[in-house]
């Protein structure tokens, strides 16, 4: 059996000949904007959350990043936020929002709270769910329509995926990071590639990262297609979570542990599919077009119009067009306007950490605004304890509060029209991060070394 068999077999309740599987949800995270319809659905039905103790919900997509004791200023943001309130006290549902210690982006909060754990499935009303699935486990994002269901039920009507397997082995080169091993391979196979199915990461190199680096990897398995990602746990990943908020302890932590090393994909385990990369293979990256997988190694360039399939070349020359490059451009030294650091794919503590190391010392270009945005206020506390906040500050970097922020246009972070940012979120899509704001996509320390140079750059250079 797979990895991704183990679990699903010991989930599934009910199966429908011909039809999906009824998968039972052990924990459902939610937050403002994709729940407020769904507990609409449930008044409307005068159905209860069946298993409100099995909900976490925060707030994080709308919410500001400066002055959150202050009203939120954005009419639609602050409704929303106000509605996610007032649904958690009406169905009983414990809220973390805006001034509550554990509040922060939904997939940060969960593995840190120690909420996420190995076994389990993990459902949200948000793609990037997939990065639970960094401890071994099952988590995917879902529409507004299946919340509903999961508040009702929790439990979720579910076919079953294709499995993929992506081996990466070898060991990393000065200045890689487990974000440009993700945006190589969503480069490789394309942004469509692991569509219709879930993705097992494995080899030497994914298992040599933290585990803040394999949630960065399962996060953007989305960005390929994939339902979901996983990476089997080991002792990384019970490390991680022993001594965590909710996390077993005692008798119950050492019968989960027997648990949780069972889970593995067996030697002679069946993929649908497999690929195999290598680590030296792989240079920082950053991306050039309106997808994730249109991305390239630092020194590389543009593809020229053709090396791209013919079936692809009308939304490639849209895509190059928008972002205001053209086939066969160098990146490298293109000047930029703003960073973002931050998101649910690179806002840890070990994120900020990085960035904190490769800035010390050195100051920001004048022209370029830069924020960093922590994914929780536990990791906005823990930044505040190491200094890192003063660290950034002195590079003239904005060190804001916790949020989705910049990742997405929907609060008040938004880059300006024509502007380039060199982002370390999960999508590059027209309009993602503001009206016709043109996002490049890279790890934490080639936007820090953009940050400091003012243009596109090969952070190798200078560490």
């Amino acid at each position: 059996m797979t990895l991704f068999d183990k679990i699903w077999e010991k989930h599934v309740i009910k199966e429908i000949e011909g039809g999906p599987s009824v998968l039972y949800i052990d924990r459902h995270f939610i937050h403002e904007v994709t729940s407020p319809q769904a507990f609409k659905g449930l008044e409307k039905r005068g159905l209860p959350v069946f298993r409100p103790q099995q909900v976490v919900a925060t707030a994080d997509h709308n919410v500001p990043t400066l002055h959150q004791e202050l009203p939120i200023r954005e009419e639609l943001s602050r409704i929303q936020v106000e509605t996610l309130k007032e649904n958690c006290a009406k169905f009983g549902i414990e809220l973390y929002g805006l001034g509550h210690p554990f509040q922060g982006i939904v997939h940060v909060i969960g593995p840190e709270l120690g909420v996420t754990q190995p076994g389990c499935t993990y459902v949200c009303g948000d793609s990037h769910t997939s990065t639970h699935g960094a401890f071994g486990s099952i988590a995917f994002g879902i529409g507004t329509s299946e919340v509903e269901m999961v508040l009702a039920t929790q439990c979720l009507l579910q076919s079953r995926p294709k499995l993929m397997r992506i081996n990466v082995d070898g060991e990393l080169g000065k200045g890689v990071t487990s974000k440009d091993i993700i945006l190589y391979i969503i480069s490789k196979i394309s942004a469509s590639g692991a569509t219709g199915y879930f993705v097992e990461f494995a080899g030497s190199s994914i298992r040599n990262l933290s585990m803040e680096a394999r949630m960065t990897i399962c996060n953007m398995s989305i960005e390929m297609g994939a339902r979901g990602g996983m990476i089997a746990p080991d002792e990384v990943t019970f490390d991680y979570i022993k001594g965590r908020k909710f996390a077993p302890s005692g008798e119950a932590w050492e019968k989960k542990l027997a648990e949780w090393k069972e889970l593995y994909s067996d030697e002679d385990a069946r993929f649908d599919k497999e690929y195999f990369f290598k680590a030296e293979d792989i240079e920082p990256m950053i991306t050039y077009g309106t997808n994730p997988g249109m991305g390239v190694g630092i020194t590389g360039s543009v593809p020229a119009i053709n090396e791209v399939e013919e079936k692809d070349r009308t939304s490639f020359e849209k895509s190059i067009a928008y972002m205001g490059f053209h086939a066969g451009e160098t990146l490298k030294d293109h000047p930029i306007d703003y960073v973002f650091i931050g998101s649910c794919t690179n806002s840890r503590i070990e994120d900020l950490r990085t960035v904190a190391e490769f800035v010390k010392g050195r100051k920001k270009a004048a022209h370029v605004t830069v924020w960093v945005v922590p994914g929780s206020k536990q990791v906005e506390a823990q930044a505040k304890a190491e200094g890192i906040d003063e660290i950034l500050e002195a590079a003239g970097f904005q060190f804001r509060q916790p949020g989705c922020s910049a990742c997405l246009g929907m609060n008040e972070d938004k880059i300006p029209a024509g502007k380039y940012c060199v982002s370390t979120s999960n999508r590059n899509f027209e309009g993602r991060q503001g009206q016709n704001a043109r996002t490049m996509l890279a790890s934490p320390l080639t936007a820090a070394a953009a940050a400091i140079t003012g243009k596109v750059t090969d952070v190798r250079e200078l560490v």
